[in-house]
């Protein structure tokens, strides 16, 4: 049920790693968005709040777990991804 584990191909540490890397390149674009416009603007707040909304549905949409140790790796590359 989980990123491709259906076919055996990854496992859950996998599933987490390249979750995260894609959580990083998404929010390059937000962060590069962000950079460009005035701080605390309605512009400012969505490039930092959309990218959550979109990690929250593909964790649904994924069946990806939740788990306490996950959580670091995931706010690492959002924040990383965020200003890179």
């Amino acid at each position: 049920m989980h990123l491709l584990s259906s076919a055996g191909i990854l496992s859950d540490k996998m599933n987490i790693f390249l979750f995260s890397g894609l959580i990083f390149l998404a929010n390059l674009a937000f962060g590069w968005w962000r950079y460009g416009v005035r701080k605390f603007s309605l512009s400012w707040m969505l490039s930092i709040h959309i990218p959550v909304l979109i990690i929250i549905v593909s964790r649904l949409a994924l069946h990806m777990p939740y788990r306490l140790s996950q959580i670091p790796l995931t706010f690492g590359a959002f924040f990383i991804g965020q200003y890179f």
